[in-house]
């Protein structure tokens, strides 16, 4: 009995399976491993030929899973086997195909001799010499992977191939040995061998697509160097990567990748960080900045110390999403799941009804044998398996490679119903880069005495007024006093003691809250607000309450193109918000500057950090599906709330937390990258919707002219190889998509002076 532990959390094992060919193989497949005690989850994706498994913890429970696949009729496989194999050559694969074609090819003589007036026949002999190896050693694969599919009472495409081409191929043996000596018979040897050879063909230009939708995961896999150059006593040494270090420095090269997640120590150079963000201009570096493993360096020798390594990397995280998504079902694949569990079985149920049907209706056996092997033949539950995981591998694929990664299949779907999109604004709207433009301090008190105080109560927090006053008090180099006891209020502002005196420092609300009287700074006060400025105080508590001591403005700058993406995003028909902690004065003026009308309610403001998820969910009531754009720190449960988190990752350290926060991240923080997402969302969405309906359509018009006699075995077999091309050759042209914005709307918002 397996020994199963259910007090542990649920374990994630992925798993490659080999020898899948349509959607009722994923079925199979899906029901032995759900048969394993312990298993909760399965996922299992045709595309990428993998299973997702969640399973409670148990004694050798890979194993069992193995063993579930093996018995199932598949081969278990390390779970990136397909990605990890080096792409084979153009050829690759296609001898049993031109060997089929060399055996079919001189079968289809009397068809070919037909269009042009002439009688060619075969000798019987020669016939059942030609498509005998082609029926029973190339279609070896078909009879095996069919026998599994009767063992477990299912049934998939090889079911179906190798009883309609059986019944072809023996229907011509039992007419040729059954007419007389010298009898000239029509035979059906070019049928059984041609639907072989036709699909085979298929299969093979399915398994080149294949390669082509896992290109971008496998070059994110590459972008990794083997070795890396370690700096010790004895100069440099060259070790693999998987032995480096947390706090190991490193050598870096000039056109060598870094290998990890570093921070520059010495030197000065420029990165290439195109595969990560999609930013295709090369980022200056010098020393303190952190740079990302898998970036590629520039001209410049230089030393980094190591910050990440193996699965804490940023790469790592980035391979782990796309993976992630492209392993995971989409909700429209319900459908075509529910779909292929009963197509087999209907399939076989038309054709025997095909069968009786003509027989019964006066037609010659043979003749209501052929068609009913039609029948079989056109039948394509592959294409139906394809649709939808071909497209998501497509799509989420190409957004990687610009910087855009989608966490999951759910994600990618909802994007492109985008009804409401809301943006934080500081940080995401905005540069989140603010300046000090002003302090002004009581008569008699010391300006830089002030603002050396304000920057030491402040030089511990990560909020962008906080690094503004630090960086006004380090550029005019003034010494910071100890401070001690600092406690934080989010969104509010902090307190700290210096010298044994208590000071607050936070936004002008908060400090009037508190009892601070700001009477000595009346005018100023309404001068700044009548502005729109961002404001702040730093005040004393004394034995009467708060005594401000200093005033404060901040300015910000909205981010390139923060105007023409809204107006992009309201010509597209959805309506756009802003979020802001800052006064009405100071949100509604930044909100006019990046196109927003706060007359018309695009813009809320004084929300606190953790009451923005609470204004997401009040939207979401009303049945429209709404986009949080953040910046994946402090907006984190407000991603969490829509339903889609659309997070900028940070430089700062925050690109950890956008992965995990958001639905989809953005590598870097170009506005443009907005429209983008849901651009992709939309053409990826467009791309299942068609791939569905072709393979449905192949199957809903295929299946009646067949069973109706108006296509015979050759022509199905085509059609069928035909299908599963056709699905993955229109999933692969998601990978011409760029990210930019429709030549239209960009014409448009240019007369508009945008």
């Amino acid at each position: 009995m397996t020994n199963l532990n259910l007090t542990q959390p649920a374990l994630r094992i992925d798993l490659g399976i080999h020898g899948m060919t349509c959607a009722s193989c994923v079925a199979r497949a899906e029901r032995a491993l759900k048969k394993v005690p312990g298993v909760q989850e399965v996922a299992v994706n045709l595309a990428t030929e993998s299973a997702r498994i969640l399973v409670a913890p148990g004694e050798q429970i890979e194993a069992r899973l193995r063993r579930a696949v093996r018995d199932a009729g598949y081969q278990p496989v390390a779970a990136n086997a397909a990605i990890d194999a080096k792409p084979a050559s153009g050829w690759s694969g296609f001898a049993p195909v031109a060997l089929g074609l060399a055996l079919s090819l001189p079968l289809m003589l009397p068809m070919l001799g037909a269009l042009a007036g002439q009688h060619w026949m075969l000798p019987a002999w020669l016939q059942f010499v030609l498509a005998t190896p082609v029926q029973f050693v190339l279609g070896a694969r078909f009879y095996q992977a069919g026998w599994h599919a009767i063992k477990s009472f299912s049934g998939n495409m090889d079911l179906l191939v190798s009883i309609g081409t059986s019944a072809a191929w023996a229907l011509s043996v039992w007419l040729w040995l059954g007419s007389g000596q010298g009898a000239m018979v029509h035979l059906y040897f070019e049928a059984s061998a041609m639907v072989i050879t036709l699909v085979l063909l298929g299969k093979w230009l399915e398994a080149r697509a294949k390669q082509q939708t896992t290109s971008a995961i496998r070059a994110l896999h590459g972008l990794r160097p083997e070795l890396a150059h370690l700096l010790d006593l004895d100069g440099e040494v060259d070790v693999p990567v998987d032995e480096v270090l947390v706090g190991d420095e490193l050598v870096v090269r000039p056109g060598e990748r870094f290998a990890v997640d570093a921070e520059l120590r010495e030197g000065h150079t420029q990165v290439d960080e195109s595969m990560l963000t999609g930013e295709p201009l090369p980022v200056a570096k010098k020393a303190g900045d952190r740079v990302t493993g898998g970036t590629l360096n520039g001209d410049g020798r230089v030393i980094i110390r190591v910050r990440a390594v193996g699965v804490d990397t940023v790469l790592a995280g980035i391979i782990r999403l796309v993976e992630d998504a492209q392993a995971g079902k989409a909700p429209i694949q319900r459908l075509v799941d529910q779909v292929s569990a009963v197509f087999v079985p209907v399939v076989l149920l038309l054709a025997l009804a095909t069968l009786l049907g003509w027989w019964l209706g006066g037609s010659a056996l043979e003749v209501a044998i052929i068609h009913a092997v039609t029948v079989l033949v056109i039948a394509c539950p592959c294409a139906l398996g394809l649709a939808t995981p071909a497209a998501i591998m497509a799509g989420t694929g190409v957004a990687a490679q610009h910087g855009i990664l989608i966490k999951d299949a759910q994600a990618l779907e909802l994007a492109h119903k985008a009804q409401i999109v809301v943006f934080d604004k500081t940080g995401t709207l905005t540069m989140g880069q603010a300046q000090l433009a002003s302090f002004v301090v009581l008569p008699g008190l010391a300006r830089a005495e002030m603002l050396g105080l304000a920057a030491a109560l402040q030089s511990g927090s990560s909020h962008p007024l906080a690094r503004a006053v630090v960086q006004a008090a380090a550029d005019q180099q003034l010494g910071l006093p100890t401070v001690e006891n600092i406690q934080t209020v989010p969104g509010k502002g902090l307190s700290g003691q210096v010298m044994g005196c208590d000071y607050v420092i936070g936004n002008i609300g908060w400090l009037g809250a508190l009892g601070a009287d700001f009477a000595a700074f009346q005018d100023a006060l309404q001068g700044f607000q009548a502005q729109g400025a961002t404001l702040a105080a730093m005040a004393q508590k004394g034995p009467k309450g708060l005594h401000p001591l200093a005033l404060m403005t901040f300015a910000d700058e909205p981010k390139p193109h923060a105007a023409l993406v809204i107006q992009t995003l309201k010509a597209r028909g959805i309506r756009v918000l802003m979020l802001s902690g800052d006064n009405q004065t100071a949100a509604d003026a930044m909100a006019r500057r990046v196109g927003l009308d706060p007359e018309q309610g695009e813009v809320v403001s004084d929300v606190l950090p953790g009451d923005k998820a609470a204004h997401i969910m009040a939207l979401k009531q009303n049945g429209q599906t709404v986009v949080m754009v953040g910046d994946g720190v402090n907006d984190a449960p407000a991603l969490a709330a829509a339903d889609v988190g659309l997070a900028m990752a940070s430089v700062d350290g925050g690109t950890d937390v956008a992965m995990h926060a958001a639905g989809i991240t953005l590598m870097r923080g170009d506005l443009k990258l907005v429209a983008a997402a849901l651009d992709i969302s939309r053409r990826t969405v467009a791309k299942i919707r068609q791939n569905l309906f072709w393979a449905f359509i192949y199957n809903i018009a295929g299946i009646p002219l067949a069973a109706l006699g108006y296509l015979n075995p050759v022509l199905a077999g085509a059609a069928m190889a035909l299908s599963s091309v056709s699905v993955m050759t229109n999933a692969l042209l998601l990978k011409r998509w760029r990210p930019a914005l429709a030549p239209a709307e960009a014409k448009n918002l240019l007369k508009n002076g945008l």
